[in-house]
């Protein structure tokens, strides 16, 4: 395991108090300038002092004061501690009424904002490719590791608030990206649950996030997508960046086996309603440029991550546009796929880690280095979900990695932290000098 790795579980069993001494925090070294000037102003008036002393009576309570009845070190070891004492006590709260006014109440502690800027600034340079809720916990667990970290998110979504407003202002869908925004900003800031809120009641607003309203609205401010997507993560200040796979207006289609055959559906909420095995699926159209983004940070990367999320309609729809594919083939990145922890409904009932990986590679020709499958299948699932086996059969030449990654809330989904501390330890284990 990689030093980094133990010193990021070092602090999560001692607390916050040991993050200011952990290495590349860059706060020791000031620290010891600070204490050293002062040793220099004390020496100095130390001079001072002792020229005063030799020079002039003092009254008797002075001999008292200056502890002078103790042995010379006895005193210089009272007086430095207190001191020391002293000087702590006065940087604590001088920071604490200094930084007030720039702290949010609820917002992390300042140890916290610190470690985590200069610790994940050295990470790895990763990119997640994925969308819907699989994504997003992806990116909450690996922010803690890593700012070198890009998120390709899907543009295939047309179901909810995302379809409404693909249709009605001809935007991307933006859903997807809000919720890669959410998962890269401060989880504890107000303005980040603002964002996620989600009208319930209202002629127009019913149904639509926040989060959604403002990137649209922001589109409209800056005049393009794009843009949109950027500044809305710097108002949330997050930790990394997200692009779209394509900045074409996609929509995903699928074919399916059994009766009848070769039954066709367009549009991806419409997929899962079907029930039938998926034999396919393809964006139309089919000629459609990658956003260049995206390809340059898959050629630079050092790791590749895929999923988790639903295989067909969050995954498969950005390997699907021909430009990641390509440039994921020719990454001489770390490639992992992270295989979902449930089957999910209408897309892969009764698929195993390795069926998840074959379909892939049937759909786009990728190969990985490692599939990532939890191993926890003792589980409480919702009915017609059952756990995924952590199989591979005996022709796939991928490495399988299997962890408890369960997430004790939502069994059905990874745990961020879990998932995170895994892929680092691959990254780590696998490291490409």
């Amino acid at each position: 395991m990689n030093k980094d790795l133990a010193l990021n579980k070092l602090r999560l069993r001692y607390g916050s108090a040991l993050k200011w001494l952990l290495p590349g925090m860059g706060i020791k070294r000031w620290l010891l300038l600070l204490f050293m000037g002062i040793t220099v102003l004390s020496l100095g008036a130390a001079y001072v002092l002792v020229e005063f002393y030799r020079t002039y009576t003092f009254p008797e309570f002075v001999y008292y004061l200056t502890l002078q009845f103790l042995p010379r070190a006895a005193r210089g070891f009272l007086f430095g501690v207190l001191g020391t004492g002293f000087i702590i006590i006065a940087i604590v709260q001088l920071n604490r009424s200094l930084l007030s006014a720039f702290r949010s109440p609820g917002q992390s502690p300042l140890v916290d904002i610190i470690y985590r800027h200069r610790y994940a600034r050295r990470g790895p340079k990763v990119v997640a490719i994925g969308g819907g809720t699989g994504l997003p916990t992806l990116l909450k667990g690996l922010k803690e590791h890593t700012t070198n970290l890009t998120a390709i998110v899907t543009v295939a979504d047309d179901g909810g608030s995302s379809g409404l407003l693909r249709r009605e202002l001809g935007l991307l869908p933006p859903g997807d990206f809000r919720n890669a925004i959410s998962a890269l900003a401060d989880s504890e800031s107000l303005i980040n649950q603002l964002f996620q809120y989600r009208f319930s009641e209202g002629m127009g607003l019913n149904g639509h996030s926040f989060g959604n309203l403002f990137i649209a609205a922001m589109a409209g401010v800056t005049g393009n997508f794009e843009k949109a997507v950027l500044e809305s993560g710097k108002v949330l200040a997050i930790q990394g960046q997200i692009f779209p796979s394509t900045l074409e207006n996609v929509t995903l289609s699928a074919e399916f086996q059994g009766e009848p055959q070769g039954r066709q559906v367009q549009g991806e909420s419409e997929i899962p309603k079907v029930g039938a095995p998926i034999a396919r699926v393809w964006l139309s159209p089919q000629k459609i440029d990658a956003y260049p983004g995206s390809v340059q940070a898959i050629l630079e990367a050092e790791m590749v991550t895929v999923g988790p999320g639903s295989l067909y309609t969050s995954v498969l729809p950005n390997l699907l546009v021909p430009g990641i594919a390509e440039a994921l083939k020719a990454s001489t990145a770390l490639k992992v796929y992270v295989c979902n922890v449930a089957t999910q409904r209408g897309e892969t009932d009764g698929f195993t880690a390795g069926d998840h990986v074959r379909v892939l590679e049937e759909h786009v020709g990728v190969k990985f280095d490692f599939v990532l499958a939890n191993s926890n299948l003792e589980v409480d699932l919702p009915p017609g979900v059952q756990p995924v086996p952590p199989q591979k059969s005996t022709e796939q030449n991928w490495r399988l990695v299997r962890a408890d990654m369960v997430d004790k809330e939502n069994p059905w989904r990874h745990d961020p932290q879990k998932l995170a501390e895994q892929l680092m330890e691959i990254y780590w284990s696998e490291r490409r000098v």
